[in-house]
Order: C-alpha cells, then structure tokens, then sequence
C-alpha cells in the first residue's frame, strides 16, 4: 500500500479554475472520502491523483514518489469506476484477470492472483460466468476484482455504487468495508451519499468549488463542522438553520433573538469567538437535539415521516420559520397538532454572516 500527497494542486479548463492550490496528505491504509456537492472537483481530483487529467499546477506524491507528470500506468493506482466495464463477451476470470494479460503476466500467474481475487470477493462460484449472468453487485465485485490483481497502491473509487438499488448498495458498502480492513489497502472514495461516507471513512474531505472545507472524522464534521456550509452538507436530515440576533451575553451563554421562530430568547453554550449585542448570526442545530419544552416556541407540524425505530416531524413556527425534529420511540405527532419546542442550548451553533464558526 502506499501514502498519498498533493501539494498546491490545480487544475483549469480554460478560464475556468475546478481546483484551486489544493494541499492534501493520506495515511497508508487510510480510508478517505471526498464529498461535496455535484461540480465542486471531486471527481476531478480523483482523476488528477490516477493520471487521467493533467494537473495545471502542484505535485502529487504516491509512496513517497513524484507522480504528477507520469501515465496511469506507472503510479501504482488501480481505479473502479461508476460503470463496471465488463466485457460482454469474456467470462468472469477473463474480465478480472484481463489487465494482467495486457501487461504480458503468464498464465499461471494471472489465474494464480485471479483466484486469490475471487476469494476475497466471494466470485469463486462465478468464474466461468458471463456479466451477463450476475446480479449489478456481483458485476461491481468483478470490477472491483480487475483492480484488485493490480495489487495497487492505491485504490480510487469514483461513485462505485451509485447504479444499484439500495439493498445492494447496502450489501456492497458492508463489502467495501471487509475489502478495506482485510487488504489493509489505502483506499480514496468519491461519493454523494452521505451513509457511505459516515460509515466507510476513516477520514472526510469536504469540498466546495474547488477548495476544501474540512477534513476529519465523520463524527468531528457532524458534531464540530467548522463552517455553514459543512454544518449543512454533513448530516441527513440537514441541520436546522435560522437567522437570529445576538441579544445579550450572560457569563459562559449567548441570548440570541430568533424573529422567524417568534423566540425572544433562545440560549445558546459553547460560543469560542467574541459576540455583541446587535449581531446577525446564524443559529444551527440539528433534529436530535430539538426538545420538547412547556415554555417553548409553539409551532404547528405539516408533516411527520416514520421510518421505524426513527420519525422525524417537519414544524412549521408562528413566523414563518421551518425546523425539523427527531422522534425515538413514543407515538408521532399528526400533522396540524401544535408542539412546543427549543434546542438543546449545549448543542446549538452559531456561524456569522460571512458562515464562519463562532
């Protein structure tokens, strides 16, 4: 397996700058996710670190060694695309091992690494089968396999699983999982779905018009996320934002006035940056941390969706302001029925206008 660093890594098409002086390390054995919303280059740096697309500036370092101007070929990647690309015509030992053929490895040694692959994958039954003949998360493990005999130092990944249904896709997120911790193998993960990215990362690489936004834990984004726009992306549903006014600042806790939600005074603990009276901020808090509260905000529910073992009630404030609540057990409020709610005061955040943490 193998590290990975990008150093001031750009990339323009004409005028236009996808990827703006990037700096980015990986572990070996590490497993990174790239999320961000659809143009914002993440695909783009995949290709950028497999040598598919010239870089316009930076390096990239794979293993310790200056990769930037080589072919794909000769970094020591192996990439799994959206798209299996299988051949129709070959069986399952030909696709997986097809690669290997190309480069000129003997038979022996090709069916060897093929067999080991098939292992691992749980394919050994399939070998002799057409795509055809295979389910979409069987024909995504040949793809997978085709890299695997690579015997890459890194594996790239560029939404491998977003032509399945959600069973299989489920199914194969357990597999990528096993994949990872029984190769040990540095992998990076391109994705829009943000269970694949709180469950199989190691690390998270947010990103947003080219630049990054943070990087960390799934957990350290969902609860710290260092700015508006990571506190929105991160977590499903999204977190409850409303625009308030800093009213009075009381030893450790911030009062802030919410007009939309029709709250005087909503309290609000753990604010690092110096606030004043006057200020306009954003308050945010997420849907599991909405209490039910005698002396709260009243607000009507449009709507609650019951999923199981978790609802979640879609409320509708005096003044016009949305917020969305979590319900564990109990029944679920019916649409029209009046609740009173505040957020959880150690719980809340506060951005400024410009989306920085305060």
């Amino acid at each position: 397996m193998a590290s990975l660093v990008v150093t001031n890594l750009e990339k323009s098409f004409g005028a236009t700058a996808v990827l703006k002086r990037l700096d980015l390390s990986v572990a070996d054995g590490e497993f990174l996710v790239f999320v961000g919303p659809s143009g914002c280059g993440k695909s783009t740096l995949l290709r950028l670190i497999a040598g598919l697309e010239g870089a316009s500036g930076g390096e990239v370092i794979i293993g310790g060694r200056t990769v930037t101007h080589l072919p794909p070929a000769a970094r020591g990647v192996a990439m799994v695309f959206q798209s299996y690309a299988l051949y129709p015509h070959m069986t399952v030992e030909e696709n997986i091992g097809f690669g290997l053929r190309i480069a000129g490895v003997s038979k022996s040694i090709r069916h060897e690494k093929v067999v080991l692959a098939a292992q691992v994958l749980q394919l050994t039954p399939y070998l002799k089968r057409k795509p055809k003949e295979l389910s979409g998360g069987q024909r995504q493990r040949v793809a997978i396999g085709r890299a695997i005999v690579k015997e890459p130092g890194i594996f790239l990944f560029d939404e491998p699983l977003s032509n399945l249904d959600a069973e299989l896709r489920t199914q194969m997120r357990i597999e990528i999982g096993r994949l990872h911790r029984e190769l040990n193998a540095t992998m990076i993960y391109v994705t829009h779905d943000q269970v694949e990215a709180m469950t199989l990362a190691d690390r998270i690489v947010v990103l947003r018009e080219g630049q990054i936004e943070q990087v960390g834990r799934p957990m350290d984004l969902y609860e710290n996320p260092g700015n508006l726009f990571v506190a929105g992306f991160i977590g499903s549903p999204k977190m409850n934002f409303v625009e308030v006014q800093v009213h009075e600042i009381r030893d450790d806790a911030v009062w802030v006035r919410a007009a939309t939600l029709g709250a005087e005074a909503i309290m609000v603990l753990g604010v690092k940056t110096p606030v004043f009276p006057g200020m306009r901020a954003t308050l945010g808090f997420r849907p599991e941390h909405v209490l039910l509260n005698e002396a709260g905000i009243p607000c009507k529910v449009d709507f609650s969706e019951q999923l199981g073992h978790v609802a979640y009630t879609f409320l509708r404030a005096q003044n016009g302001a949305r917020v969305v609540m979590e319900h564990r057990g109990g029944s679920v409020p019916i649409p029209g029925a009046l609740l009173q709610i505040l957020p959880a005061p150690n719980a809340c955040f506060l951005f400024s206008e410009s989306g920085a943490r305060l």
